[in-house]
């Protein structure tokens, strides 16, 4: 990959991944270090993106690995030297109308507040492969390349992670609303 591709890369991705790290880590702040740091690697490995092999799928694999890489760091510090614990901040974020009334748009930001929350309470092993598989609409096998596990693992995971999805959202998604 040449510079000017990768740079087109960061113009036609770059908002996609960008969500993906506000979803990962939960807070705007370090949504956008993490944003940062994965298109400095991807400056760092340019060469080694491959344009005709899905470049969005590579650059959020890097996503991934700096964001473990960090909580191990930040796990083994705690361990080392009592540190006190990150702060995650919750943004509010504006859903936008959709043209749905008062009542019905309400009820709207509730069913997606409390869906985000659900996922976002994942353990983080479940909560990557489903951003991956339903935010950014990677396929298992593109999951399982950019995640470095074998695709059942990838299978099991969603698997596991909609039975705990289903557990916690079932008020919303079983409510009969008038």
């Amino acid at each position: 990959m040449t510079k000017a591709e990768l740079t087109e890369c960061i113009d036609v991705y770059g908002t996609d991944i960008y969500s993906f790290c506000v979803y990962l880590t939960g807070s705007r702040q370090e949504a956008e270090d993490l944003y940062q740091d994965t298109f400095l690697k991807a400056v760092e490995l340019y060469e080694a993106i491959r344009v005709d092999q899905n470049p969005k799928s590579y650059l959020l694999a890097v996503a991934v690995r700096i964001w473990k890489n960090k909580r191990r760091k930040f796990a083994w510090r705690k361990r080392i030297a009592q540190v006190q614990t990150l702060t995650e901040e919750k943004d509010a974020q504006d859903y936008g109308g959709i043209g749905l009334s008062a009542e019905a748009e309400y009820l709207h930001k509730t069913d997606v507040q409390a869906v985000r929350a659900a996922v976002g309470a994942l353990p983080h092993r479940y909560r990557i492969v489903v951003l991956l598989y339903y935010m950014e609409g990677l396929t298992v096998a593109q999951i399982a390349a950019a995640v470095k596990i074998p695709e059942g693992t990838v299978k099991s995971r969603l698997y596991h992670a909609r039975k705990i999805l289903e557990k916690e959202l079932e008020v919303v998604l079983y409510e009969k609303r008038p």
